[in-house]
């Protein structure tokens, strides 16, 4: 009954409606240092597992006063045209990439109430010392500027819900300039939340505290996950007011005003591309296009006439690897419906990195059509739906290309754009295997996997957990099904049919030459985290933080900076126990 399954994970991710076909690669092969090698936008990630601070610092060689700290916008400016009318005012934007635009200062009084260390000295090359100065206070959240900021909006539209929208942009986010590091690294510096644009439409430019928290929390705990994303440095909270009507229900409430400050390699996104082609300026997506190539894809030789081609053909690639990583640690990225989207071309990185953080969810209980947010009725931006919406974005790409390629480089563009599925598959299939310990080639490997996942639906086993209890679980242990204390594998352990996949494991295993059961669990610790920041989890230090009581924040920015270690005070928080039950209720709004 099990060769039904054969598809293995891609009944994970409804994969199985793509065609394989040849894709037109820069690697060879699939394997993680394949793609590293040429993906800028991992940069912040080392490997798939646990990942560390590479930087070692002096404390002397840090910045202790942030008059030394300067940014540019030098680089852009000169490269890229900005809009020639001034004003936060909303308005239609044409020929420009960039419009002014000065955050409005949050008012009341200001509290930092997180911090990213790793990010503030690690990249921003500073004294964590510094974030508890007034100054610093200021900077961050938009009531002075920082030497050198020229703050801009960016200009982009996108697909929504597959329909095209029109003009979208930085409604309520600033660029302030770009870093570079002593290590050499160059960064973007963004706030959100900090005001309105021209591109603000109705909103008030405002991000509010439940979706500061969540995306300060999910950006640190992705990257520590070896999630190629944006990075978070600090969370500033006022006492201004904001209103929102959270579940778009007409109970309008007035919440309280929040900053991130944010930083990526980019920020340039599909809708970046899609809003110059679709209002004709073609010019001017080549330029953008060439900035892009020259800056973020270095091995692209920019005098190469296939250029273009090849900047498609790595987009394709990396974003295949991105969804793969989503699915590892059952990460589903909603999307949101009236202000802005997430699984939409207009929040889909063009360096393949997870940005903007919205309706997001991790996934508890096993269910390939977990949806965390509350606004997606349909279900398109189901876990499980995820690598087909990374297609349907991929496509609009090369609409949004077809004006910069020939007829032919057009033709091979859709080959490359049909073996989007055979990357995927071959990441995910390399992931799976690398989260149960096998090592080598089996032809067998795709059923067994698949199977596994079919008990876990079955028997709604949570997705985190039961593969953090098979890393812990000694062969003995699984061999005699003594799983005291590991109430996931004791879920998976209920169906009928678990005692068949387990001897057909075991099997796997045991023809694992050179390998220790102790080795296999050591591997395995280092692919499945013990902890990921579930929905009941930040919602819990979102309550708490309304209530201007950030300890809980605080403690799980600690706790997820090492996701892969056990650690005594999340077990005592319960952050690795069975979810409350008012957790399955839990949905998530794209009101922010």
């Amino acid at each position: 009954m099990w060769s039904t399954c054969t598809a293995l994970v891609f009944a994970l991710v409804a994969a199985s409606s793509f065609t394989p076909a040849y894709v037109l690669e820069l690697c060879q092969n699939i394997s993680p240092e394949c793609h590293s090698d040429h993906n800028t936008a991992s940069n912040s990630q080392s490997s798939s597992h646990t990942v560390k601070s590479k930087w070692t610092l002096n404390a002397s060689s840090l910045m202790h006063d942030l008059n030394q700290f300067r940014v540019s916008c030098k680089k852009l400016l000169e490269a890229l045209p900005i809009d020639k009318v001034d004003g936060n005012f909303v308005r239609t934007v044409k020929n420009c990439i960039f419009s002014k635009s000065i955050p409005t200062p949050l008012k009341g009084p200001l509290r930092l109430t997180a911090a990213s260390k790793d990010v503030i000295e690690g990249i921003l090359d500073l004294d964590a010392s510094v974030t508890r100065s007034g100054d610093f206070l200021h900077y961050a959240s938009g009531g002075r500027l920082l030497p050198g900021s020229v703050p801009l909006a960016h200009r982009y539209g996108g697909h929504q819900f597959g329909y095209w929208a029109g003009q979208l942009g930085d409604g309520r986010a600033h660029f302030l300039g770009q870093y570079s590091n002593k290590k050499g690294e160059v960064w973007e510096l963004q706030l959100k939340g900090s005001g309105k644009t021209p591109y603000s439409r109705s909103g008030d430019g405002r991000a509010v505290i439940r979706s500061s928290v969540r995306e300060f929390l999910c950006s640190e705990a992705m990257h520590f996950l070896g999630v190629p994303t944006s990075r978070a440095a600090s969370l500033i909270v006022s006492e201004e007011p904001v209103l929102r009507d959270q579940f778009y229900n007409g109970n309008v409430k007035a919440e309280r005003g929040a900053v991130v400050l944010r930083l990526a390699k980019s920020w340039f996104r599909i809708g970046s591309l899609e809003i110059l082609s679709q209002s004709g300026e073609i010019n001017l997506l080549r330029k953008l296009l060439n900035f892009v190539i020259d800056e973020h894809f270095p091995f692209i030789n920019p005098d190469n006439p296939e250029k273009y081609l090849v900047f498609f053909s790595t987009v394709v690639n990396e974003t295949a690897h991105l969804i793969a990583q989503w699915m590892s640690v059952g990460f589903a990225h909603a999307v949101a419906v009236l202000t802005t989207g997430v699984c939409n071309t207009d929040n889909f990185s063009l360096l393949s990195i997870t940005i903007d953080y919205g309706p997001f969810g991790f996934m508890e209980s096993y269910n390939p059509n977990f949806i965390p947010n509350t606004s997606d009725d349909e279900g398109r931006y189901s876990i499980g739906a995820q690598a087909n919406v990374g297609l349907l974005n991929l496509e609009k790409l090369l609409v949004a290309l077809i004006p910069v390629l020939t007829q032919t480089q057009q033709k091979q563009a859709k080959i490359i754009l049909k073996g989007y599925a055979n990357i995927y598959q071959m990441r995910v299939h390399q992931i799976f295997k690398a989260k149960l310990g096998l090592l080598g080639e089996d032809e067998d490997d795709n059923d067994l996997i698949a199977f596994l996942l079919k008990v876990m639906e079955d028997t709604e086993s949570d997705f985190t957990m039961t593969f953090r209890e098979l890393s812990e679980v000694s062969a003995k242990q699984l061999l005699n099904k003594n799983f005291t204390q590991m109430w996931a594998l004791d879920d998976l352990s209920h169906h009928k049919h678990f005692s068949d996949w387990l001897n057909k494991y075991l099997f796997r295993l045991s023809r694992q030459q050179d390998d220790s059961d102790l080795d296999r669990q050591h591997r395995m610790k280092n692919v499945n985290p013990r902890y990921v920041l579930r929905n009941w989890m930040a919602e819990s230090a979102i309550r708490k933080a309304e209530r201007n009581d950030f300890s809980e924040v605080e403690l799980l920015h600690h706790i997820l900076s090492s996701p892969f270690v056990t650690q005594e005070t999340a077990e005592e928080a319960g952050y690795a126990a069975r979810p409350p039950q008012w957790a399955s209720r839990l949905k998530v709004s794209c009101s922010s």
